[in-house]
């Protein structure tokens, strides 16, 4: 509980240090940058920004000069005060948040690739009655190559699969390296978000030993890179489903969910904690660039169109978009706390 809790302050502090960050470097004042929202129980002052823990740990903010998510129509036109400052300006301070957190996850990825990133072997447990593997592989087999691209670790594997009509496998069996060939067959299975789909299949299941995997700092970029945009490609889908109603509100998890994978996982060990933290830091941003008036999409909007039309959002039309979004995030957020209740009591 208390990992799952600290993790998720860390997460909105580096998320509201990126947008402090951008503001210090376009000349903006901070006047609080604050983890978590309600009254403040703890504030120490450094500079020109009060640094506060509030009560309610569910978030956090920066406030600048001239802004105020609650008062939409403040305005100054100091020049060390947000709304001075030019649309594009303002836009580099809504970006910093969102990307900093892809920066802490892509740190986080890097991080396991060059000190050892502990996957699953390429080894066969065994393999599934009428499927191709069925034929030649066994249990116990190593693969080594597929179609002359060496093999480190099985998730590798479904990849190859997926791109080829036939595989050409280079296999340790027991002390001998044997050479097999096989062609993939087409199976309708179910998605991460339970629908159905083709994938190309040989019928192969990993044995369950783990290796720790150390890549070179080259190699690392790539594997770390491709690991976020697989996160995030993940996570931007399965909001283009929720939108369309492909998958149901019923899906949605909010922070007594989160705190409650977080606290599991932790038991798991120090490598699944740092995953999931990456994953719920790309989901942090991802979902703050939803075009929602209070999130940093939505401001990114408001200033796309100043900075587009020369003119701003007109104040009466601001007001009533900003009270949409929160009506908006306050009901997914109580949505997502219903069903996490559901969850936890068994309903």
């Amino acid at each position: 509980m208390i990992t799952a809790i600290l993790i998720l302050s860390f997460l909105i502090f580096f998320h509201e240090l990126g947008h402090f960050l951008m503001a210090r470097l376009v000349g903006v004042r901070v006047e609080v940058f604050s983890i978590g929202f309600g009254k403040k129980i703890f504030c120490k002052k450094f500079g020109y920004t009060d640094w506060c823990i509030s009560a309610i740990p569910l978030g956090g903010y920066v406030q600048m000069k001239g802004q105020d998510d609650s008062n939409p129509t403040l305005r100054s036109n100091d020049p060390d005060s947000y709304t001075a400052k030019t649309p594009w300006q303002r836009i580099l301070i809504l970006l910093g948040g969102p990307g900093f957190n892809f920066l802490l996850a892509f740190l986080i990825y890097l991080f396991l690739a060059i000190n050892g990133w502990t996957k699953l072997a390429p080894v066969v447990g065994k393999t599934l009655p009428d499927t191709p593997a069925a034929k030649v592989l066994k249990p116990g087999d190593k693969i080594i190559k597929i179609n002359n691209m060496e093999i480190k670790t099985w998730d590798e594997i479904p990849k190859i699969i997926q791109n080829s009509d036939i595989l050409y496998l280079t296999v340790k069996r027991e002390s001998k390296i044997i050479m097999l060939t096989l062609k993939p067959k087409i199976e309708i299975t179910k998605n991460i978000f339970n629908e159905n789909i083709k994938r190309k299949i040989i019928g192969i299941v990993p044995s369950g030993k783990l290796i720790k995997v150390r890549y070179s700092l080259l190699e690392a970029i790539s594997v770390a890179w491709e690991k976020f945009i697989n996160d995030a490609s993940m996570i931007i889908k399965g909001v283009q489903k929720l939108i369309t109603g492909a998958i149901g509100l019923n899906t949605l998890s909010g922070p007594i969910g989160i705190v409650d994978v977080t606290a599991k996982v932790a038991d798991l060990g120090i490598q699944p904690l740092l995953l999931l933290t990456a994953l719920l830091s790309v989901n942090l941003g991802v979902l703050n660039l939803l075009p929602i008036p209070a999130l940093d999409g939505g401001h990114i909007i408001f200033n796309l169109y100043e900075a587009i039309f020369k003119r701003e959002v007109s104040e009466e039309i601001m007001v009533k978009l900003t009270i949409i979004g929160w009506i908006l995030l306050g009901s997914l957020m109580l949505i997502g706390i219903y069903n996490d209740l559901m969850r936890l009591t068994g309903k």
